[in-house]
């Protein structure tokens, strides 16, 4: 387990982290998101130890994450593997020895039979086994990703950061990268924490997300209670419009964020014996599940015989 408890963190005068608290569990996947300067990728750098911290705690299995121990702070930092944006690849070197590259950085070797046993199983893992001996420039930007994770987890991390790990690569190949990221994290059960700012990252893989704005969390939960039905900051962020609404009559939105397939509109329609409209709606794909929300405009007279059976079928809502 991941437990941050109030941490701060300064550049000089700029305040960039304002009392963060936020647990994330053993296996999970867990998203940060909001827009550039929320203090996403500094928070990221606060956890292993890359960047230190002003006030707070930050703590992985129960041990204080310290720059104060830097011996200690080096076996902690050895549990987590890391991604970049950039993949940080070294162009000297071929993807076997890139790969390598943190058992050399921690005295092992790297050619022995166990050695090539792992590397080569990793770059099996990631789809890459015929690229052992290419060199970066070879690859494509999604190839150098899955070198970037497969060295990521060559020294078995229990956690891996990924910050703004698909920020470079075309939608195509991004949900590649996400599905590859979700089966690491079932097969090893790796916990896995994304920075991002792109939200189909987050709607494909996250269990839970916290949303920062201005070095402050102001929204935690899973994906689709964030987005369905978003917080105004959310809404903002989203840059999300329901489009014009009908003046006359009441207009009502409802939101469907469990997995309850049941046809609520045909069968309101048909139990309360009610005509109405379907203005706008919206359906999206959370983690292979279909979440979403509905406008609909009913006659002043029927509104609250629509919201009590709402409300009875356990449909949340809101009158616009």
């Amino acid at each position: 387990m991941i437990k941050l408890t109030d941490v701060k963190k300064r550049f000089g005068d700029l305040e960039v982290l304002k009392g963060i608290s936020i647990t994330i569990n053993d296996g999970e996947i867990y998203g940060i998101i909001g827009q550039s300067g929320a203090g996403k990728s500094t928070l990221l750098r606060c956890i292993n130890g890359l960047e230190s911290y002003d006030g707070g705690t930050i703590t992985v299995d129960n041990e204080l994450v310290s720059i104060a121990d830097q011996q200690k702070l080096h076996l902690m930092q050895k549990k987590m593997g890391m991604i970049f944006q950039n993949f940080n690849l070294l162009n000297r070197l071929n993807v076997y020895d890139n790969v390598a590259l943190p058992m050399k950085f921690w005295g092992m070797k790297t050619k022995t039979p166990e050695a090539k046993e792992k590397i080569l199983g990793l770059l099996r893992l990631v789809g890459l086994e015929d690229k052992v001996d290419a060199r970066p420039a070879e690859l494509s930007g999604g190839q150098k990703q899955r070198v970037a994770i497969a060295r990521a987890l060559v020294l078995d991390p229990e956690i891996l950061l990924c910050d703004e790990a698909t920020s470079a690569l075309d939608p195509a190949i991004t949900r590649g990268i996400l599905s590859l990221l979700q089966e690491i994290n079932e097969k090893m059960g790796i916990t896995i924490i994304v920075v991002t700012h792109q939200m189909e990252v987050v709607k494909q893989i996250c269990q839970r997300v916290s949303f920062l704005k201005d070095g402050t969390v102001l929204a935690e939960g899973k994906p689709e209670e964030l987005f369905i039905r978003p917080i105004k900051e959310v809404k903002t962020f989203l840059q999300e419009e329901s489009g014009l609404l009908p003046e006359k009559g009441v207009n009502i939105q409802l939101f469907f964020t469990d997995k309850s397939s049941d046809p609520i509109i045909t069968m309101m329609a048909r139990e309360l014996g009610i005509d109405f409209s379907i203005c706008w709606g919206k359906l999206e794909d959370f983690r292979s599940n279909v979440f979403g929300s509905l406008v609909i405009n009913v006659d002043e007279k029927d509104k609250e015989k629509v919201l009590d059976y709402l409300t009875a079928e356990n449909v949340a809502w809101e009158v616009l």
